[in-house]
C-alpha cells in the first residue's frame, strides 16, 4: 500500500508528524529516537519474572510497540543498540551484559528481536495493522518469528525437543497474552492518532 502525506506510516508519524518527518533532516533526531528505543528494551528487561532457563519479561512486548512506533529502520537501529549495549558489558539484558552473552543458549531470544521489529515496522510502514484483526495477525506473526530464533538457538545446546519443552512451552500463555496486549495497545493508538483515515 502506498503512503502519502496524509497517510502516517508509523505511530510516531501519526503523533508527530513534524518529527517524523524531519528526521532524515536532522541526523540527531534519529539518534535520540534510537536511544530512547533501546533504553525501553532495557527498562523492559528489568521487568521480569524467573521462570526457568528464560526468564519471562516485557521485552517482546516492546519490541513489537516499537515497530510499529518508529518503524522498521528506527525499531531496527534500537536493537542493534540495545544489543551493543549489552554485549559491551552495560547491564541491560535480563541478567546483566558481556560478551559471555553470545555463548548463553537464550541468545536466540535477543537476536529474534531484530527480525521480529522489522516485520512489525515494515508492515506497518506499508499501512498494515490498522485495524485490530489485521494488527493481531501482525503481532503474532513477529512474535512467532521472534520465538523460532529462540528456539533454534536453544536447540543447538538442548536439542529441539528439549528446546521446544525449556523454551517455548512455559511460555506460550503469556506470550499470547503480550501478543493481544501489543496488538491493542497498538491498534488502540492508531485509532486515537487517525480517526478519520483509513486503515486496514
Amino acid at each position: 500500500m502506498s503512503t502519502t502525506a496524509t497517510f502516517p506510516t508509523t505511530l510516531l508519524h501519526a503523533a508527530f508528524p513534524t518529527v517524523y518527518s524531519g528526521v532524515r533532516a536532522h541526523p540527531l533526531r534519529a539518534v535520540a529516537l534510537t536511544v530512547l528505543g533501546s533504553l525501553a528494551l532495557a527498562v523492559s528487561a528489568k521487568i521480569q519474572f524467573p521462570f526457568g532457563a528464560v526468564p519471562f519479561t516485557m521485552q517482546t512486548y516492546v519490541v513489537l510497540v516499537l515497530g510499529a512506533l518508529l518503524g522498521k529502520r528506527l525499531a531496527c537501529a534500537s536493537v542493534l543498540l540495545y544489543l551493543a549495549q549489552g554485549l559491551a558489558g552495560l547491564p541491560v539484558f535480563a541478567i546483566g551484559g558481556g560478551l559471555a552473552y553470545l555463548a548463553s543458549p537464550t541468545f536466540g531470544y535477543l537476536v529474534g528481536f531484530l527480525p521480529a521489529a522489522m516485520l512489525v515496522g515494515h508492515f506497518t510502514e506499508r499501512g498494515f495493522g490498522r485495524t485490530p484483526a489485521s494488527c493481531l495477525l501482525l503481532m503474532a506473526a513477529a512474535h512467532a518469528t521472534l520465538f523460532a530464533f529462540g528456539v533454534f538457538w536453544l536447540a543447538m545446546v538442548l536439542g529441539l525437543k528439549q528446546a521446544y519443552w525449556v523454551g517455548l512451552h512455559p511460555f506460550w500463555l503469556m506470550s499470547i497474552v503480550k501478543t493481544v496486549l501489543a496488538a491493542v495497545t497498538v491498534a488502540l493508538a492508531w485509532k486515537a492518532l487517525t480517526p478519520s483515515s483509513r486503515r486496514s
